[in-house]
C-alpha cells in the first residue's frame, strides 16, 4: 500500500534571503501489517547486493525477520524465540553479525536476559547459526559502533534497569556492557554502573571526534556522555532531564541534531513522555526547550536533513494517539510541527535510504498497530 504525505518545511525567508527549502514530502509504503508487538527496526545489507534491507523485530512473535530490498520479499533470521526486545547489526570479516537481546520482563528477577549472536549460515535468506554469549537481566537496547581500539566494531548492551531493582522506583545500578569480538571468541567489558532507576535509551556517535565512538544514555538521571577514551569510559551529565520528581523525571530517548545553530541534542521527555525536548549548548550550559507536550508515550526520536537546507529535522513516534510527528527548525530556536502519520502506533523508527534518493527516508515499526511502514522521501521530487 502506497500513501502520498505532503509537509510544508515551515521556513521563513526575508527579501534578499536564500531561497525556500523544497517542502518536505514523503510517500508511504506498507510493508508487513502482521508484526504483532512490533518494537525495533533495523538497516543493513544482508546479501551483499548494495541495497539496504530491513530488519523488524516484533515481541509478540517467535520470528525474526528481515525484508529483502527491493522487492520486499520476506525471509526468517531465527524462530522459535521468546519475548525479543532488541538487536543491532554489524559486519565482522564481511559477514554480517545480528546481536539479539531476548527473554526480556519489566520484572528484573524475571528477566533472562539472553544475548545471542546470529550470523548466516551461506544463504542469508535461510535460517541463520545461534550462538549465546551472555546473559543480562532487563537488556534492553543494543547499539553496534566503533568502539574497539583501531576501529573495530563493538556491540553496547544497555539494560533497562538493574539487576536487583523494584518498579516503580528501579533504585539499582544499572550494568551497561560492551561486547568485543577478540581472537575469535565474544567477550563483555563493563563500560560503568553508575546509572540508577530506568535507563531507556542509547545514541551512538562520535562527540568529540576522535575516532573511537562514544555514548548518550537517556535515564531517570537525565542525559549523559560516555567519553570512550583510551584510558576508560569518562562520564559526563548533559541535563538532569525532566525536573519532576523521581520517577517521572529525567529522559526516554536522545539524539544528537546537527543545525545552523551548532550541535543540539532532541530527547522525549520523561520516559515514555509526552515531551518532546531540545538542547542548546552555549558556552558549556546546556539550556532545555520544550518544543511539543501535546502527545502520549513517547517512544522513539531520529534527526536528519529530510530537505537538503542544512539543518536536520527531528522525528518523534508515539505509541499512543498513533502519531509519528515532524519538527521543523526555523535557524533562531524555534520549531514548527507536523505530523507526518497518525496511523501508526511508532514504537521504533530508524533512518533509511532505501532506493538512493537524494533525501533520507525512513522505516517505522508500529506495536498497537503491528506494521513496518517505509517513508520514501521525495521531497523535490516531480
Amino acid at each position: 500500500m502506497k500513501t502520498n504525505i505532503l509537509l510544508a518545511a515551515g521556513a521563513l525567508v526575508c527579501a534578499g534571503a536564500l531561497a525556500a527549502p523544497p517542502e518536505i514530502r514523503f510517500e508511504a509504503h506498507t510493508i508487513a501489517t502482521d508484526l504483532t508487538g512490533g518494537y525495533h527496526v533495523a538497516i543493513a545489507d544482508l546479501n551483499g547486493d548494495g541495497k539496504p534491507d530491513i530488519i523488524a523485530l516484533a515481541a509478540g512473535l517467535p520470528d525474526l525477520v528481515w525484508f529483502e530490498n527491493p522487492g520486499w520479499q520476506r525471509h526468517v533470521i531465527v524462530s522459535g524465540r521468546k519475548d525479543m526486545i532488541n538487536l543491532a547489526v554489524g559486519q565482522i570479516h564481511g559477514v554480517p553479525r545480528i546481536i539479539l537481546a531476548e527473554g526480556f520482563s519489566m520484572n528484573p528477577a524475571e528477566s533472562a536476559g539472553n544475548i545471542w549472536v546470529l550470523r548466516p549460515n551461506g544463504d542469508p535468506r535461510e535460517p541463520w547459526e545461534m550462538r549465546q554469549i551472555d546473559r543480562l537481566p532487563t537488556s534492553h537496547r543494543l547499539r553496534a559502533g566503533m568502539f574497539g581500539a583501531g576501529g573495530t566494531i563493538g556491540f553496547v548492551n544497555a539494560p533497562l534497569a538493574g539487576p536487583h531493582s523494584t518498579a516503580p522506583d528501579y533504585r539499582d545500578a544499572i550494568p551497561l556492557a560492551l561486547y568485543l569480538y577478540r581472537g575469535g571468541n565474544w567477550q563483555r567489558e563493563l563500560i560503568q554502573t553508575g546509572l540508577h532507576g530506568v535507563l531507556h535509551g542509547i545514541f551512538v556517535t562520535d562527540w568529540d571526534g576522535d575516532g573511537r565512538e562514544d555514548l548518550l544514555t537517556a535515564s531517570f538521571e537525565g542525559i549523559h556522555l560516555f567519553l570512550n577514551t583510551p584510558n576508560g569510559w569518562v562520564k559526563r551529565q548533559i541535563s538532569a532531564g525532566d525536573p519532576a520528581p523521581w520517577p517521572k523525571c529525567g529522559s526516554s530517548d536522545v539524539t544528537v541534531v546537527q543545525s545552523r545553530r551548532g550541535r543540539e541534542l532532541a530527547a522525549i521527555e520523561p520516559w515514555h513522555g509526552n515531551q518532546v525536548v531540545i538542547y542548546h549548548e552555549n558556552q558549556g550550559v546546556w539550556s532545555r526547550q520544550v518544543i511539543d507536550s501535546s502527545l502520549e508515550d513517547g517512544h522513539t526520536i531520529v534527526a536528519a536533513d529530510f530537505d537538503g537546507d542544512g539543518d536536520e529535522e527531528v522525528v518523534a513516534g508515539f505509541r499512543k494517539g498513533h502519531s509519528l510527528v515532524l519538527y521543523h527548525a526555523d535557524g533562531q530556536g524555534g520549531w514548527t510541527r507536523r505530523v507526518i502519520d497518525d496511523h501508526i502506533s511508532a514504537t521504533g523508527c530508524a533512518l533509511a535510504n532505501l532506493n538512493a534518493s537524494p533525501h533520507p527516508g525512513l522505516v517505522c515499526i508500529g506495536s498497537a498497530t503491528a506494521d513496518l511502514v517505509w517513508y520514501d522521501n521525495v521531497t523535490g521530487r516531480k
